[in-house]
């Protein structure tokens, strides 16, 4: 009896240690499993993008210890998956042109892991939105007492048409995608308006206007500069601003001169630079000068002269000298050849540079007595050499200059 006892608890034994063994080779074995299982991830979970109609690049990071591929289930040449694929862990950006089309547009990529879809990714882009726009419409185009040529400059992400109110006065020269010209007559009489509207042609609820004023007989010069496009409007960022003799042949057509600085180091370049809509006279160190075209009128006369102008100041607050000097070429008498230009600007309240341009105390005016058709004015920041003189730096804005005949 004792025998048998032995031999049965070493036969359980023997089966529980099997048991146990069992257990743990098949635990080891869903170990093994559980680290190979495949996973795949995209970081915070997006299921699709929408994006605007401008072009935009979107980065995603992807967590994977399989091959991954996204596949365009349509073809599409507007967008592309960069890289499309990898092996791992990694990062894929879609590139996403921008629509000019007015429909919106989609496509699908399919997100392959182990050469098997696991879902699929949307891409939505907005469509376009049409316009049509007129340079300076706010503000009116002005039109000479004397007549000439005018262009209206357009900017259209769309076929558009033009309607000129009926006028005797006007008449269109030419039509491109991005101007209209026109050739107004002299006007001896009283100021006159009309109105020029373009609309787009597929979008007639898409339409813009302005009205073009021609000056009365009186006025001889009206100008705003909004023929000038370089640079930036913020008076402390001087780049882009262009130099007189780098400007276009139909800018220096517009009849607006200036002298040749020849003082030592100077350059022996005019020093007058374009800017958005406005004029700067001057660079550190040297003065520059604009000088008005020549007037068409007949017998000597009173001129009235307008002019806005605003001095230099940096970023930080540092100013530079603030004379303009005012000077005749030709017949005349100044009511005054001096202005101390002391309406700095605000850069806190008008960081962009625009409202001093409106504010009345940026408007100065004089009086030439005895001009004639010969005579010109030239405005000149402080002087031409200006090294050890002051600041040494006596830099101008200038804008909105008027001219007209007032006895």
């Amino acid at each position: 009896m004792k025998t048998t006892h032995i031999t049965f608890q070493f036969s359980l034994r023997l089966i529980t240690a099997c048991i146990l063994f069992i257990s743990m080779f098949t635990a080891c074995q869903e170990d093994e499993n559980n680290e190979d299982a495949t996973y795949f991830s995209i970081e915070s979970n997006p299921t699709s993008l929408k994006v605007e109609a401008s072009a935009k690049k979107q980065s995603y990071t992807v967590r994977s210890n399989r091959p991954w591929q996204l596949v365009e289930q349509e073809e599409a040449d507007w967008i592309r998956a960069l890289p499309a694929e990898g092996k791992e862990d990694g990062i894929f950006t879609l590139e996403v042109d921008a629509n000019h089309s007015f429909e919106t547009r989609s496509v699908n990529f399919a997100i392959l892991v182990d050469g098997l879809q696991q879902s699929v990714f949307p891409v939505e882009q907005a469509a376009s939105v049409p316009y049509v726009a007129i340079q300076d419409a706010d503000k009116g185009l002005t039109v000479l007492a004397d007549g000439g040529q005018i262009t209206v400059n357009i900017s259209a992400n769309t076929e558009w048409e033009y309607v000129l109110e009926q006028v005797d006065w006007l008449s269109i020269m030419s039509v491109t995608n991005s101007q209209i010209i026109l050739s107004a007559e002299v006007n001896q009489n009283a100021a006159r308006t009309t109105i020029l509207t373009i609309t787009a042609i597929n979008f007639p609820e898409v339409s813009q206007s302005i009205t073009l004023t021609q000056a009365p007989g009186s006025v001889l010069l009206d100008e705003n500069f909004s023929w000038l496009s370089y640079g930036s409007a913020i008076f402390y960022t001087t780049t882009g601003e262009t130099r007189y003799d780098n400007w276009t042949s139909a800018e220096q057509n517009q009849g607006w001169t200036s002298t040749v600085n020849t003082t030592e180091g100077s350059g022996n370049t005019p020093l007058v630079y374009a800017r958005q809509g406005f004029a700067k006279l001057g660079k550190t160190g040297y003065g520059g000068d604009l000088i008005t075209p020549d007037l068409n009128f007949d017998g000597t006369q009173t001129l009235k002269v307008t002019f806005k102008a605003v001095p230099y100041m940096t970023a930080a607050g540092t100013q530079d000298d603030n004379i303009l000097n005012i000077s005749l070429i030709g017949p005349g008498i100044l009511s005054q050849d001096a202005f101390t230009i002391d309406n700095w600007p605000d850069y806190a309240t008008d960081p962009e540079c625009t409202a001093i341009w409106a504010d009345p105390v940026t408007e100065r005016t004089f009086t030439i007595f005895g001009a004639t058709s010969n005579t010109q004015i030239k405005f000149l920041g402080g002087d031409y050499y200006l090294k050890g003189v002051g600041k040494g730096k006596n830099r101008i804005f200038l804008d909105d200059i008027k001219i007209e005949i007032i006895e």
